[in-house]
């Protein structure tokens, strides 16, 4: 289990690094974009529509990784404030409530890409192309979720049980 995650943790590592190339290129293209709407009066019309989707790739591609490093948006000042054996038990409940909703996620959202696929759905904006090739990361990045959830799942019941040392930014 050990070597399945570790390189589990590479994988989140390089879509991590993919988001953050993904990122830079966003940048690049919005400062370009704007020198040339200010030097030459046009521009690239599609620069809005292409950073906007870049910040869906970027979400889709770091949210496992931000979980696996416990730097998701989480409430934890009542995992501060109660006993660690408490908030143990809170982190497992919080971990199997997590598993279950990305399996129903990643069911949804894999009907929602094969119908977008299987009716040959088009996105029209300033680019035109197929809907599913924005939809398809989504249920990639639940089944990582999922997977994650179970790595971590496997983490809080081998270890102590006291609160997570990622667990709290409070007290």
């Amino acid at each position: 289990m050990q070597k399945a995650s570790a390189a589990y943790e590479r994988l989140l590592n390089g879509l991590a690094a993919a988001a953050a190339l993904i990122l830079l290129g966003a940048v690049l293209l919005v400062t370009a974009d704007i020198l040339l709407r200010n030097l030459t009066r046009s521009g690239f019309p599609w620069a809005n529509e292409v950073s906007e989707y870049a910040l869906f790739f970027i979400t889709v591609l770091t949210a496992p990784w931000l979980l696996r490093r416990g730097q998701h948006v989480r409430l934890d000042l009542l995992l501060a404030a109660v006993p660690g054996r408490l908030a143990w038990l809170m982190e497992v409940m919080a971990d199997l409530v997590g598993f279950a909703i990305c399996v129903v996620l990643v069911r949804y959202s894999l009907i929602m890409t094969w119908d977008s696929w299987r009716l040959g759905s088009i996105t029209i904006k300033n680019l035109v192309f197929p809907e599913w090739w924005t939809l398809a990361p989504l249920p990639v990045c639940l089944i990582l979720l999922t997977v994650e959830f179970v790595f971590r799942f496997q983490r809080l019941l081998a270890g102590e049980k006291g609160r997570r040392r990622e667990a709290t930014s409070v007290g």
